[in-house]
């Protein structure tokens, strides 16, 4: 016997409405925050290391060696002031004056 074919239908592209949706937009929201807090705390370790790095290696490096502006000598300093008075190129006053601002 013989059927008489149905009518063929258009199909319709269903679009989730409602708790499927959400769940969706939940699920894909924490896995982006997880994704997010996971490349932050890798960064902050990251930046952590290399200052960590840093500081060793300032302590490993030798202090620098600190010296002592050259001073002059004070003895030559004063015979030299004591020829000056004995040639007439200073008072004795000029002399004291010079003396006490060397030994100051």
């Amino acid at each position: 016997m013989f059927r008489p074919m149905r009518p063929i239908r258009p199909i319709r592209a269903v679009r989730p409405t409602g708790a499927p949706l959400i769940r969706g937009l939940v699920v894909g929201g924490a896995a982006y925050a997880a994704g997010r807090s996971v490349a932050r705390s890798s960064r902050n370790e990251q930046d952590q290391n290399a200052a960590i790095a840093d500081l060793q290696a300032q302590q490993a490096a030798p202090p620098p060696a600190y010296q002592l502006p050259a001073l002059p000598d004070l003895a030559s300093k004063l015979t030299e002031l004591g020829q000056m008075v004995q040639q007439g190129l200073l008072t004795a006053e000029e002399f004291a004056i010079a003396k006490a601002r060397l030994l100051a």
